[in-house]
């Protein structure tokens, strides 16, 4: 059912505490769902009247927001907790604190392994940060109101992106993903308080908004009064001033046509589309327990490119799968060729504990997982370029995020990178560029409009 767009005041933050001279550093791994909540710790530390620094030692507070996602990212923030040793026996008075998906439910445990750690909280649980903070016990009635990106009045400019959680938790249990463990059911945020925190970024400077979830177009199915992520969509677009919104990660099941035909009649949603397959076999897929078939995940790609023909897709694909034989995988390698995506994030299975796949052998060898892996990279990269090659001399317009080395760099609408020389200070700004050199990665171009 279609809604019309709510129209909201935005509601006023609480008026922050005077700066106290303490200083604290965020450090996060992770999706952007951690990026959203290590911003709300920063918004949440700054209103109390402390200051950000990017320099751990110069800290009185250092927090870490821990991925377990991957192996590897989880000995990532084992390495730098135990570099944090160093500190904290050099600095007793620093507070070393742990946060994000490796926290939950595993306190104890933590607490044995990492005793220089003075607060474990979960992911969200942002008004435990008073033990460590106590100025933020002034706020602790407020914090949901606090924006989840904090307008610093002393840096330079604002940030023109935002990340905006809508739906936190995950009901799917994917037989190798340990995120609903930790992450908890899926809880949607009232559509209303959306729409109010957009318009302060908006009012902000922010131009640019992603809308995440883990599963976040299962958004509004939990609500007192059930709205969808189409209907978000359309009163997120109404926002005065908001040029952009993109959304993930998306569950295919859920990708419904309603979703996909909003996209299409909305100016400001982005023509991108994010959804993970993550394998290319049915019979894998239903062991990963993804519940959808190859055939509907690009049924949902057909459909996004006949609405939106000149529509990116970006997908997830996992290699590695216990049992996946070389038959499986070249079922994956045909649905990348076939499907043809404009980005695709590569990883090799590594087993999570507490998750059902883990109970099961992990068969494939670590040599073979690389040579997979490696693969499908060549396809991508040899894929990526064909379809970068073809944009040369376009023009996109492009949302200017800063600068990296020496360029201005942003993002297309189609959420590609593109890197451009220009002596006018952009940052913030859209601007039409033509593209005048291809990548398989990125682009670059030449401005030729002015700012806007």
């Amino acid at each position: 059912m279609h809604r019309q767009p709510i129209a909201l005041q935005p509601a006023a933050s609480p008026a922050p505490l005077p700066h106290n001279g303490k200083r604290f550093h965020v450090w996060t791994i992770g999706c952007q769902m951690n990026e959203a909540d290590s911003a709300k710790i920063a918004a949440t530390l700054q209103e109390a009247g402390y200051t950000s620094t990017d320099k751990e030692d110069d800290a009185d507070i250092v927090i870490l927001n821990s991925c377990v996602v991957r192996q590897a990212a989880e000995d990532k923030v084992a390495g730098k907790l135990n570099s944090l040793i160093r500190l904290k026996r050099e600095r007793p008075d620093v507070s070393v604190v742990l946060t994000g998906c490796m926290v939950t439910n595993q306190q104890e445990r933590l607490r044995e392994r990492f005793p220089h750690v003075d607060l474990f909280f979960d992911p969200s649980e942002f008004g435990k940060l008073e033990k460590v903070a106590p100025e933020v016990a002034e706020f602790n009635d407020d914090l949901a109101e606090l924006p989840h990106y904090y307008a610093d009045p002393a840096a330079a400019t604002a940030a023109a992106s935002a990340f905006v959680p809508i739906i936190y938790g995950c009901n799917f249990l994917c037989s190798y993903c340990i995120v609903p463990y930790r992450r908890g059911k899926e809880r949607s945020r009232p559509l209303t308080d959306i729409v109010a925190e957009v318009e302060r970024l908006v009012a902000s400077g922010v131009r640019e908004v992603t809308l995440l979830g883990q599963t976040v177009n299962a958004y509004g199915h939990d609500l007192p009064e059930p709205a969808g992520l189409a209907d978000l969509l359309r009163a997120v677009d109404a926002v005065p001033g908001l040029d952009r919104i993109r959304f993930l990660t998306s569950h295919p099941k859920y990708m419904s046509d309603e979703i996909i035909t909003t996209m299409a009649e909305l100016p400001s949603v982005c023509e991108h589309m994010n959804l993970p397959v993550q394998a290319g076999d049915d019979e894998i897929l239903r062991r990963m327990r993804r519940t959808y078939s190859r055939d509907y995940w690009l049924d949902r790609i057909g459909l996004t490119r006949q609405a939106m023909p000149r529509a990116t897709v970006a997908t997830d694909v996992i290699v590695g799968f216990p049992g996946e034989t070389e038959r499986q995988f070249m079922q994956t390698y045909d649905l990348l060729q076939q499907a043809r995506c404009d980005k695709v994030h590569l990883a090799m299975y590594s087993p999570r504990p507490g998750t059902l796949s883990a109970r099961w052998e992990d068969d494939v060898p670590a040599a073979e997982k690389r040579r997979r892996h490696q693969s499908l990279e060549r396809l991508q990269e040899s894929i990526q370029t064909e379809i970068n090659r073809d944009k040369l001399g376009q023009i996109y317009d492009v949302l200017v995020e800063g600068r990296a080395k020496g360029r201005w760099t942003g993002r297309t609408r189609g959420n590609t990178l593109l890197h451009f020389d220009d002596p006018r200070d952009l940052a913030g700004k859209v601007v039409d560029v033509r593209v005048t050199e291809t990548s398989p990665w990125f682009l670059i171009g030449e401005a030729v409009s002015a700012p806007r």
